[in-house]
């Protein structure tokens, strides 16, 4: 049984979480807990194996108890909030200081949990088997490596004409973070990213990223151009691809039915990059639970191009460097402090 204990201000929001547990054979509630300086007494007294946490509540808000809890006695957290939604930023400030994942409440009335049930209940499932150490003590490090070395390219073969996709899910931010604020500003290339995430947190993340970053980085838009110096991050709700038009690489996004439950969702962004950019590509694929990217990671190896996964000592969740690397298509295998000198190494 997973023993989880509910955090949340409203009486109306801990009972309907309650009623939404009991109602699995896998969870039971050891308790519920009323803001987060309960919440911080009660996972001391009840240990539980997970704990869903609202957002803003009166004397502690989650926040705060959050950054306590992954100190004092790091526990499984997922965020359910009616603020995670248009508080984009709140949300990836708990996934930075450990939160496992987040769920964003519908919008409407305050009890139409019921539209995000099986979300609620597959993320709960999937942070209770999460990393949750190195979430208490894998810190994302900010700042750029030292300038690219000078490159040399093949005859024929220009550095513009190389890409990097990335594709990740639960544990994401913090991973991204770790790998794009490393990376100098004068990369010979053009990074595209997708993060499953929602509509509006995908902005968020970009923003954050770019405001840490040498790099630039943005949301993409469609009819994007691929620079290098740039990053590209999927938006939530869309699906991503590169095509060639003219003499310039371009994004596109489309609304195409959700892939696996994701838009966006991996595998056809790193399949355009495969059929645009050949032996060209570096394909990376980092911590998510779920076979996402798997397929993608196996068209770009198949177009001899370069495929990088993290590895399971620092991976939040292990499901999708797994999956990829069962396929027998994964060329280095690596922690996630070590990918971005990985990427720097096959672009030199």
């Amino acid at each position: 049984m997973i023993k989880v204990l509910v955090v949340d201000d409203s009486v109306f929001m801990r009972t309907l979480l309650t009623d939404l547990f009991a109602g699995e054979t896998d969870f039971t509630v050891v308790d519920t807990a009323r803001n987060g300086k309960d919440a911080i007494d009660k996972v001391k007294r009840f240990k539980p194996d997970l704990i869903t946490m609202d957002v803003e509540m009166p004397v502690m808000d989650g926040i705060k108890a959050l950054e306590l809890i992954m100190k004092e006695a790091p526990t499984p957290v997922v965020m359910i909030s009616s603020l995670t939604q248009a508080g984009a930023v709140a949300t990836l400030r708990a996934l930075e200081i450990g939160a496992v994942d987040f769920v964003a409440k519908t919008a409407g009335p305050i009890s139409n949990i019921t539209a995000i049930r099986t979300e609620i209940l597959t993320k709960c499932r999937a942070a209770v088997r999460a990393n949750v150490l190195q979430l208490a003590t894998g810190r994302a490090t900010a700042g750029a490596l030292p300038a690219m070395p000078k490159m040399h390219s093949q005859p024929g073969l220009a550095l513009d004409e190389r890409i990097v996709a990335i594709g990740t899910s639960t544990g994401g931010p913090r991973a991204l973070q770790e790998i794009i604020t490393k990376i100098p500003g004068n990369i010979p290339c053009g990074i595209v990213i997708v993060q499953h995430m929602p509509p509006g947190f995908t902005k968020s993340l970009a923003e954050r990223l770019d405001s840490l970053s040498s790099v630039t980085v943005k949301e993409a838009e469609h009819n994007d151009v691929i620079r290098p110096g740039y990053v590209f991050i999927a938006p939530g709700d869309y699906h991503m691809l590169i095509e060639r038009e003219g003499g310039k690489t371009v994004i596109k996004l489309n609304q195409n039915p959700p892939i696996g439950g994701h838009r966006p969702a991996v595998d056809p962004l790193m399949e355009s990059v495969a059929r645009t950019y050949g032996s060209k590509a570096i394909g990376v694929i980092l911590t998510g639970m779920g076979r996402d990217g798997a397929k993608g990671i196996e068209a770009i190896k198949r177009q001899n191009g370069y495929t990088i996964a993290e590895d399971q000592s620092t991976a939040v969740v292990y499901g999708m460097p797994k999956a990829a690397i069962e396929l027998g298509v994964v060329d280095k295998i690596v922690p996630i402090t070590g990918v971005t000198a990985e990427i720097l190494k096959v672009l030199s």
